[in-house]
């Protein structure tokens, strides 16, 4: 348990960063969650068209800290290729 006021303050700016990041994660399983779908069912066209809408959602989630760099780029890699594969 927090004693100090800046161990407080830590405390609450820790829970509402938590919350942010949260969000941020969560959007970004949204937008490769569609991926994977339009992957599923075939359609080259919206497979392509939801990579474009996601691949700048997963690298903002690294500038903004939620995710590594490399691990941003490795799943983008691999849904590329994916996606590529679909026919």
């Amino acid at each position: 348990m927090a004693n100090s006021p800046q161990a407080k303050k830590r405390a609450r700016q820790n829970e509402a960063r938590f919350a942010i990041n949260k969000m941020r994660r969560s959007r970004i399983r949204t937008f490769l969650r569609a991926v994977e779908e339009a992957i599923a069912s075939g359609d080259q066209a919206a497979a392509t068209a939801a990579l474009k809408a996601a691949q700048p959602e997963i690298m903002r989630g690294v500038t903004k800290g939620v995710m590594h760099k490399n691990t941003a780029s490795r799943k983008v890699s691999r849904l590329a290729s994916r996606v590529k594969a679909v026919s």
